[in-house]
């Protein structure tokens, strides 16, 4: 149901050479890029996309409280190696990776601008 999520930064520059990084870890590449805004599509092309932008105010880019992007993983495993890529490129831990309740398994972390995210796998009951 998620198209794109924008996740704000004041340093553009810095923000899609961590994601570009990231991201390549999935095989996933920038599908668009402005002066202001750099995207990357998911995993298909009619997938959710992540996007870095600096405010279209003008004004200093701020992380929300309680605002999360969850992208999902394929297995626990992957959920592991993204999580750490993740930490290796300078985010920080909110939460490792690890089994949570009800067949759900995530890894939780702040990228370099503050933003919230989390790689995720989730095993439903048959």
């Amino acid at each position: 149901m998620i198209g794109y999520v924008t996740l704000g930064t004041n340093d553009l520059t810095r923000a899609a050479t961590f994601y570009d990084a990231l991201f390549a870890e999935l095989g996933v590449e920038r599908m668009m890029e402005t002066s202001q805004f750099v995207a990357w599509n998911g995993l298909s092309k009619n997938g959710a996309g992540v996007a870095v932008t600096k405010p279209y105010d003008g004004q200093q880019a701020t992380i929300g409280n309680g605002v999360m992007v969850a992208l999902q993983m394929e297995s626990p495993a992957q959920v592991d190696k993204m999580y750490k890529k993740a930490i290796e490129l300078g985010a920080t831990c909110e939460g490792p990776a690890g089994a949570r309740e009800g067949g759900f398994y995530a890894g939780y972390f702040r990228d370099p601008d503050g933003n919230k995210l989390n790689f995720f796998h989730m095993t439903f009951p048959e």
